[in-house]
């Protein structure tokens, strides 16, 4: 009878995690019209933060569609940052331009590739973007949990640069459109909401 109860609650456990990780499907259209707004930090203030030390660098928001999560917990960034959401806004929050392309995530890395690109490849480039998060409390860690591939979100926070022991560095681009290494935002969420959800 106990195996028979414990197979129940594992069944609806992996039920409702497949029905919670499920991609959100909005349809066609523009949902996150607008650029990400940043204004840089001049005198920034360095705090610490789970032994490493954190330099603002810009105040940061951004509504955009969610095309890609990854969480992480063993690199060197994961106890810091535990997840990375890829993110569109433009024509890149549309899922008739979406359904063309093929992406993937993974190794702090966002990539895609397509046979023949619904938009062009600058706007592809300058309109999405890889963004490792650092929630700044245990309730935004709460709310980033809870974001699921093909929303729409809102984030609002600061571009960082951080610093570990032994001379290790993490630090935010503050340009849309550079690409490679280093091209990635690091974000200090300080809010994120799901303004969109089917």
């Amino acid at each position: 009878m106990l195996k028979k109860v414990l197979g129940v609650m594992i069944g609806l456990a992996l039920l409702i995690w497949v029905l919670s990780s499920k991609e959100v499907v909005l349809g066609d259209g523009v949902f996150a019209p607008q650029a990400p707004e940043q204004v840089m930090i001049e005198q920034p203030i360095e705090f610490n933060y789970k032994g490493f030390k954190v330099k603002p660098l810009a105040e940061f928001s951004i509504t955009a569609k969610v095309i890609l999560r990854e969480d992480y917990r063993f690199d060197d960034g994961a106890a810091i940052s535990p997840t990375d959401l890829a993110l569109g806004w433009g024509r890149m929050s549309d899922e008739a331009v979406l359904q063309h392309i093929n992406f993937s995530q993974s190794g702090r890395w966002y990539r895609y590739r397509y046979q023949t690109a619904p938009i062009p490849q600058k706007e592809i480039e300058t309109h999405s973007a890889n963004m490792h998060m650092i929630p700044a409390q245990s309730w935004i860690k709460d709310d980033l949990d809870a974001v699921k591939p093909g929303q729409i979100v809102t984030i609002k926070g600061q571009l960082v640069e951080v610093h570990g022991e032994n001379g290790w560095k993490w630090r935010s681009s503050l340009k849309r459109d550079d690409t490679g290494g280093g091209a990635c935002e690091l974000v200090y969420v300080e809010s994120i909401k799901i303004v969109r959800d089917g």
